[in-house]
């Protein structure tokens, strides 16, 4: 599908918006500046009926048509549109790409007999965009090259499946695309459709134009295929409701969406599948697109509790849902799924507590954000300072087996509360390499009856910045005369690293 005019018409559309709108039926071209001189970016129809190009110089516009309105072309602002038309064509097929300048491709293999045929989609797709104020042009074809070329350069509506050569043959030689000087040479040497260079040996047109050229040429006639790329990826699992007139009742979006979770999950159910990230999708009749994405911390096929989570996560937009004009279609999609083999269900018919915490993790989550629910993770380094870290409750690398486990009726390497940053402590110790035999923190001296160590742990030189000085460090396992436990550490090694090194209570053993 191509928009010749969208910029001009949704330039048009801003300002009727405006209070002090006016009817201004003066031909509409925008601007931009090319090598310090003005130049026709884009036209409207009344523009082009005046045979005005793209490219010419704002002088030489003026000079055929003194009563031009102009205006300054905004890129950004055509892309920011062209982007919301493939999420609001999203509706037609989930295959959607952008085809530049001001075009789309959309992949409708499969989808077309939903809406009564080829003929009969296209004819859906170019009305809803009139609906929207904008003029279309769309070509169905068997590649994406030659639907381009049919619709951008020529009449044909439809190709029959494996008809495109002929319908693309008569096509002007402007159909290539292909730079300016191109173009004209071809024309010079009687080469004026696509046919007629077809028709030629490819040895000559190659080696003078490039590869490119004829690679074009034999895409546009349907002799290669180039899938096209679209802008989202296919869900794993898809299913929708088309209404016959918008649908305006947000307090019944519920009643809407329960079957369509339930119709996915038994889809799903049948593939031995769960999901792990769903969307929402609601089209709306004016063209906008508003999606809702949540999660779960494990695969699931819970329909109440997918429900929950939509409910949550639409309390908490800021934006708040709002159907305007209507909703012509509601689309529930699976994003990502896993394998979930079925459960057994006990005697008391009640969840495990496992499910129970994946239950509050996701309702978390649908609250608050997915980011913002952490939990700790170990990681691979012998550091106590990074050897933990928050990761998302999602995350593969947050699973309670990560931790490593003492050998059995041994205590614990680590104390479960560490001090940020490590307390100073005051040590009287036996010999200088050796453990203290007391110390004091907090104003409270600690007599030690047994102390284990020293476990060496030298600082990891690859992560620190420059500037920054870490020394040796050698921790010992204490506990006092009254059963407390401590873990503390000398901090640098004798004249090697300090003269007098210092000692650190750096985290408590329960």
């Amino acid at each position: 599908m191509w928009l010749p005019f969208l910029s001009a018409e949704r330039l048009a559309k801003s300002r009727r918006r405006r209070p002090d709108a006016n009817s201004d039926d003066s031909p509409l071209v925008l601007v931009k500046k090319e090598r310090s001189a003005l130049r026709v970016d884009a036209l409207d129809r009344k523009a082009v009926a005046l045979g005005l190009t793209p490219g010419m110089t704002l002088a030489d516009a003026k000079a055929r048509a003194p009563h031009l309105s102009v205006a300054q072309a905004d890129a950004e602002a055509d892309e920011r549109l062209m982007l919301r038309l493939a999420a609001f064509c999203e509706q037609f097929t989930p295959l959607v790409a952008l085809d530049p300048p001001c075009g789309l491709a959309l992949d409708i293999t499969g989808c077309a007999h939903l809406f009564g045929g080829d003929a009969a989609m296209r004819t859906s797709v170019l009305q809803a965009m009139a609906h929207l104020s904008l003029t279309g042009r769309a070509a169905v074809a068997g590649t994406p090259d030659a639907a381009r070329a049919l619709a951008r350069f020529g009449e044909t509506a439809v190709a029959p499946p494996g008809e495109d050569e002929i319908f693309a043959r008569p096509l002007s030689i402007a159909a290539l695309e292909a730079p300016r000087e191109t173009s004209i040479a071809l024309t010079r040497v009687g080469l004026t459709t696509l046919g007629d260079l077809a028709d030629r040996s490819s040895a000559a047109p190659t080696a003078r134009f490039g590869a490119e050229t004829m690679r074009r040429l034999t895409r546009i006639l349907g002799r290669e295929d180039a899938r096209l790329t679209p802008l989202r990826p296919l869900p794993d699992c898809m299913v929708e409701r088309r209404f016959a007139e918008p649908f305006l009742d947000l307090s019944a979006i519920e009643h809407v969406l329960r079957p369509l979770i339930a119709e996915a999950m038994g889809l799903l159910e049948k593939r031995g599948e769960g999901g792990r990230a769903f969307e929402a999708r609601f089209f709306r009749a004016d063209g906008a697109v508003r999606a809702l994405y949540f999660e779960t911390g494990a695969p699931s096929r819970n329909v109440e509790a997918l429900l929950r989570l939509f409910r949550l996560k639409a309390d908490a937009l800021a934006d708040p849902l709002d159907p305007g004009y209507g909703f012509d279609v509601i689309r529930f999609c699976v994003l990502n799924v896993e394998t979930l083999g079925q459960s057994q269900i006990g005697f008391e018919r009640r969840d495990a507590p496992e499910s129970d915490f994946a239950d509050l993790v996701d309702r978390l989550a649908a609250r608050f954000g997915r980011e913002r629910v952490l939990r700790f993770a170990a990681h691979e380094t012998h550091d106590p300072i990074r050897a933990a870290a928050y990761v998302r409750t999602a995350s593969p690398s947050s699973s309670p087996d990560s931790w490593p486990k003492p050998a059995p009726g041994e205590p614990p390497l680590r104390p479960l509360f560490l001090f940020d940053p490590p307390q100073p402590i005051e040590t009287m110790a036996e010999t200088p390499d050796g453990p203290p035999i007391h110390f004091k923190w907090r104003r409270l001296r600690h007599l030690i009856a047994r102390a284990e160590g020293p476990e060496r742990i030298a600082p990891e030189w690859w992560r620190d910045t420059v500037g920054r000085e870490r020394r040796t460090r050698d921790y010992y396992r204490l506990e006092d005369r009254d059963g407390h436990r401590f873990w503390v550490f000398r901090e640098g090694l004798y004249e090697s690293e300090a003269a007098a090194p210092r000692w650190f209570l750096h985290g408590l053993f329960a």
